[in-house]
C-alpha cells in the first residue's frame, strides 16, 4: 500500500505523550489512534495505529486535518499543536497529566517507594482561539479490548458535560468537557464555535472515582503542572552546552516517558505490532522490558546524572524472578511477570495489512547467552557510580556468572532473537566474555579473591575462544562461528572492551559493517538472505545499530566518520525528534514500534562519546 493512499499517518509522524504509566500517540489531525488503560502492556481503548476501527479520540478544529505546526512544549512531554482554518486560529495541548501525589495509587500500585509527583491518570486535551472564530468539535470513539468492544455510553450528569465510556463490566473512563456531550452510537461527540481568547477543554479520566477537572481553568492547571513536573525532572539530568544538547534532551524525555514509575522497568518501545517489514509479518510485542536493555538503559541514565532512574531500575531487576537455574529470562513484564506467551489478534487489519497483530512475545522463554553480561555489566556500573554493592545484589552477582559459566559453549538464539536454528553467535560469547569479566571486578569491590580469579580466569577462556573461532580468514569478527555472514551486533566488542579500538581486528570489523553491512549509510542488523532467523521479507536498517557504528567510529579514533554519520541520524528523526526502531533507506520513512528507546539510549551513548571527545579537545587547546 503506497503512502499517498495509505489510511494509516506515518509511523514517525505521531507524537508521544506519557505520565509513566502509560502513553499515548497523538496523530497529525488530533486524533489519539493508541492508548492503552491503565498501564503501557494494558489492552488498547485506542487502537487506530493498528486498524481504522479499532478506537480513536479527536479533538480540533472541525473540517481540518493538516495542522499548522507541532512541537513539544519545550523540556516536555505536552505537546502543542497549532492549527489555522478559514476563519482564525487554534492551539491545542495535549498530555497525559504528571502532578504531585495525592496519596496512594490504588489504580496502578507502586512496588517502587513513591515519588513527590506522579501520575493523575487522566489525558487534558485544551483547546484556546488566538484569532478569529474557530468551530471545535471531539468525536471520542474507543473500542476495548484491542477493538473487540464496542462502548457503551452513559450520560453521568444532569448538564450534559459528563459520559462515562464502559465496556460491558462497567466504566472504564469517565470524559468531562465544557461542551455539550452527545452519544451517538458507540462514540461521544461535541461542537462549539470559539472566539478570540476563549477556551475549552477535554478530558478522560481513569484514576479513582473517574475524578477530572471541573472547567477550563482547572484543565489548564493540570497541564501546567505536568509542564512543571518535566522540567523540574529534566533540569536534574547533566546534558552539556553542545550542539548535541537538543537531541539528548529529547531522548532523556523518552525513555523516561517509557519507565514504568511503579516498578521502575522501562518498556523498550510504546506500541505493539508495528511492522519491521512493510505489509510483513515481522511485528512483534515490545511493551516489556528486556534484561539486554539494563546496560544501555544504566548507561545512558548515568551518563545523564539520573541516577534516581537508575536505581530504581537496578531495584526492578533485582526483584525479578529467576529461571531454576538461577538466570534471567531475557524479558519480563513491567510488573516482573514471567509469562508473556504470544497470542495474535487475526480481525485487526495490522499498521498498512502488516500482519499478524501480536499481544505478549514468544521469545520470552528463548535461550539467549547474552543476557548474563547484560545483567553483569549494569551491576558493576550502578556499583561503580554508587560505590556501593547493595547486599542483595551479591547473589544475582553470583547466580549470572554461574549460569554464564555454564551456558558459553552452547549455541543460542542471538541478540536478535532469530527463530531459526541455535547457533553460536559471536555477540553471545562476547556478552559471555562481559558477564565474567565483570563478575570479577564485582568479586574484587566484594573481596572475594577466590571468585575474582576463578571468573576472571573464565573471562580469559571466553575471549580466546572468540578470537579463535568468530574471527574470519580477513580478521573481522563473524555473526557466528559457521558463517563469514557480518552480524552489526558484533560493534559492541569495542563498546563493552572486549578489544581496545585500535586492534587491527575491531578496525576490520568497523570498516567492514561500515561498507558492507550498511544501505546509503545506514546499518542493518544483518542481511535477511545470509541469515536464518525464521522469517520472511526484507528489514529496514536498524537505527540502534547506526548509532552504534557512530559510536564504534569513535572507539577506533574516527570521529570525522563518527560526526557525519550522527548528522546524517539526527536529520531522519521524526517531525518531533523521536526515533521507531528502524528506517527504510528506499521511502526514507520510519518502521517498527514507536518511539523505541533502544534507539534513543543508543542515541545518547553515540552523543555521549563525540561530546566527551570534544571537551576533551576544548581543554586541550
Amino acid at each position: 500500500m503506497s503512502s499517498s493512499t495509505s489510511p494509516f499517518p506515518p509511523i514517525a509522524d505521531y507524537g508521544f505523550l506519557s505520565d509513566c504509566h502509560t502513553g499515548a500517540l497523538v496523530a497529525p489531525d488530533g486524533s489519539v489512534d493508541w492508548l492503552c488503560l491503565p498501564a503501557f502492556d494494558s489492552a488498547s481503548v485506542f487502537g487506530n495505529i493498528l486498524d481504522r476501527g479499532a478506537g480513536s479520540f479527536r479533538f480540533g478544529p472541525y473540517g481540518i486535518n493538516v495542522p499548522t505546526q507541532r512541537t513539544y512544549v519545550p523540556g516536555t512531554n505536552v505537546l502543542t499543536t497549532t492549527w489555522h482554518t478559514p476563519g482564525g486560529w487554534l492551539l491545542v495541548h495535549d498530555a497525559l497529566v504528571m502532578g504531585p501525589r495525592q496519596g496512594a495509587d490504588t489504580v496502578t500500585p507502586h512496588t517502587r517507594p513513591p515519588a513527590d509527583d506522579d501520575a493523575a491518570h487522566l489525558l487534558v486535551r485544551t483547546v484556546e482561539c488566538l484569532e478569529g472564530t474557530v468551530e471545535v468539535d471531539f468525536v471520542c470513539e474507543p473500542a476495548f479490548d484491542y477493538g473487540r468492544v464496542e462502548a457503551t455510553w452513559t450520560l453521568a450528569d444532569g448538564d450534559g458535560h459528563l459520559a462515562d465510556a464502559a465496556d460491558g463490566t462497567g466504566p472504564v473512563f469517565r470524559l468531562s468537557t465544557d461542551l455539550l456531550i452527545g452519544i451517538e452510537g458507540g462514540a461521544a461527540r461535541g461542537r462549539h464555535v470559539l472566539a478570540k481568547g476563549d477556551r475549552a477543554f477535554c478530558a478522560l479520566s481513569w484514576a479513582e472515582d473517574l475524578a477530572g477537572p471541573k472547567d477550563a481553568e482547572e484543565a489548564w492547571a493540570h497541564i501546567e503542572a505536568t509542564v512543571q513536573f518535566w522540567r523540574s525532572w529534566l533540569a536534574r539530568a547533566r546534558i552539556p552546552d553542545h550542539a548535541l544538547r537538543h537531541p539528548l534532551e529529547r531522548s532523556a524525555l523518552t525513555i523516561k516517558g517509557l519507565t514504568y514509575m511503579p516498578t521502575g522497568a522501562t518498556v523498550a518501545a510504546l506500541t505493539t505490532s508495528l511492522p519491521e517489514t512493510p505489509g510483513g509479518e515481522r511485528n512483534w510485542d515490545y511493551r516489556y522490558t528486556w534484561m539486554r536493555d539494563t546496560t544501555f538503559t544504566l548507561q545512558a541514565l548515568h551518563y545523564l546524572n539520573l541516577d534516581w532512574e537508575a536505581d530504581e531500575f537496578m531495584q526492578f531487576v533485582a526483584d525479578l524472578e529467576p529461571n531454576a537455574d538461577g538466570s534471567l529470562q531475557i524479558m519480563y513484564g513491567i510488573d516482573g511477570r514471567r509469562d508473556l506467551t504470544e497470542s495474535t489478534r487475526d480481525e485487526l487489519t495490522g499498521y498498512e495489512g502488516a500482519r499478524p497483530v501480536r499481544l505478549g512475545n514468544g521469545a520470552f522463554d528463548q535461550r539467549q547467552n547474552d543476557v548474563f553480561g547484560a545483567v553483569l555489566d549494569s551491576v558493576l556500573l550502578h556499583t561503580r557510580r554508587s560505590k556501593h554493592l547493595p547486599r542483595r545484589l551479591w547473589p544475582l552477582v553470583k547466580s549470572q556468572a554461574t549460569g554464564a559459566i555454564a551456558a558459553w559453549r552452547e549455541p543460542d538464539q542471538g541478540i536478535w532473537e532469530a527463530r531459526g536454528k541455535p547457533q553460536h553467535y559471536v555477540s553471545s560469547k562476547l556478552m559471555g566474555w562481559v558477564a565474567l569479566d565483570r563478575a570479577a571486578q564485582l568479586a574484587a569491590i566484594r573481596d572475594d579473591i577466590a571468585l575474582q580469579k576463578e571468573w576472571a580466569e573464565a573471562a580469559e577462556e571466553i575471549k580466546e575462544d572468540i578470537l579463535a573461532h568468530g574471527v574470519s580468514d580477513r580478521g573481522v569478527l563473524r555473526q557466528h562461528y559457521d558463517t563469514d555472514a557480518l552480524d552489526a551486533s558484533t560493534l559492541l566488542a569495542p563498546l563493552f572492551g572486549f578489544l581496545p579500538g585500535s586492534d587491527e581486528r575491531i578496525r576490520n570489523t568497523v570498516t567492514a559493517i561500515s561498507e558492507e553491512l550498511t544501505e546509503n549509510g545506514f546499518v542493518m542488523r544483518y542481511r535477511t538472505d545470509e541469515t536464518d532467523d525464521g522469517l520472511s521479507g526484507k528489514e529496514g536498517t536498524f537505527l540502534i545499530c547506526s548509532f552504534w557504528l557512530v559510536s564504534a567510529f569513535g572507539a577506533i579514533g574516527d570521529m570525522e566518520q563518527a560526526n557525519n554519520l550522527m548528522e546524517r541520524l539526527l536529520r531522519i528523526s521524526s517531525p518531533l525528534g523521536l526515533y521507531a526502531e528502524e528506517f527504510e533507506v528506499e521511502r526514507a520513512r520510519h518502521l517498527g514500534n514507536f518511539p523505541q528507546a533502544f534507539s534513543h539510549l543508543a542515541l545518547i551513548q553515540a552523543a555521549g562519546r563525540i561530546v566527551l571527545t570534544d571537551m576533551r579537545e576544548e581543554l586541550s587547546l
